[in-house]
């Protein structure tokens, strides 16, 4: 009795774990920051939802590899993917030479640039106007509005925040002069706080940020692959059918402003 009774146990075993193994080496790991709308955020149940979103899934369509999303903070993105925790992030991540030092990015998907929201009662009405002693400027903890920020504004104070939330409320609140980020979130940030604040969304850098999906160095077969569903999802009109879906209204009013929008060629 007590072979059988083991002999089950083994069989049950084997249909439970080892069955579920092979998809699960399969999943393709997915790190997001999910606190950036419309790129990536949570619907009102806590699902993940977006853009960044949407794609991830495509891409696991593509891959034929089911998608699971992982919710990490922005400067934890990179490590988690060098230690092997996500196989890859799609998480609005401007590709420098700095990261890129440490991991591979795909083909540009997206391009922005920088821009400020200004206190109303700041003397800020250029980004000229910030590198000198007195000014106080909020950045988001390693996004590339922190270290354009440290590089170029050596006079200024640089207050670093973990949350986007926090800088804009610094702003708000009159504590900091302004806050870098891309357009899209200044352009919406300020349309919440007309009373408060002031968009400067004319581009100061000479270059577009280019927004890729971060890979292991090693993992060259995933990142050929990536390369070849940005191409394929680009031709089948993609992006614009994502951009209709969640960027409706920012496209006009990026196109009445005469600004480059993220998905233009």
């Amino acid at each position: 009795m007590k072979g059988k009774v083991t002999g089950i146990i083994l069989f049950v075993s084997l249909l439970l774990f080892g069955g579920c193994g092979p998809r699960e080496e399969n999943i393709l790991n997915v790190g997001m920051e999910l606190a950036y709308p419309p790129f990536e955020m949570t619907d009102t149940e806590g699902n993940p939802t977006g853009i960044s979103v949407d794609m991830a899934h495509e891409l696991g369509k593509f891959l034929g590899r089911p998608v699971k999303i992982w919710n990490i903070s922005f400067d934890g993105l990179i490590p988690s993917l060098k230690t092997g925790k996500i196989d890859i992030v799609i998480s609005s991540m401007t590709i420098t030479e700095e990261r890129s030092q440490s991991v591979t990015f795909s083909k540009p998907y997206s391009k922005a640039y920088l821009a400020l929201l200004v206190s109303q009662d700041s003397p800020v009405e250029k980004v000229e106007d910030l590198n000198r002693k007195g000014r106080i400027i909020a950045v988001k903890k390693g996004t590339t509005g922190h270290l354009y920020a440290r590089e170029h504004f050596p006079l200024a104070r640089i207050n670093v925040f973990d949350k986007e939330s926090a800088c804009v409320l610094e702003v708000v609140q009159k504590k900091a002069d302004c806050f870098i980020y891309d357009q899209m979130t200044i352009l919406t940030n300020w349309q919440k706080n007309r009373d408060t604040t002031r968009a400067i969304l004319k581009p100061f850098q000479k270059d577009f940020e280019y927004w890729g999906m971060a890979m292991r160095k090693d993992d060259v077969e995933l990142h050929r692959k990536v390369n070849e569903f940005l191409g394929s999802f680009k031709e089948s009109g993609g992006f614009e059918r994502l951009a209709d879906k969640y960027l409706k209204e920012e496209k006009k009013t990026f196109e009445e402003l005469g600004i480059p929008f993220f998905f233009s060629p």
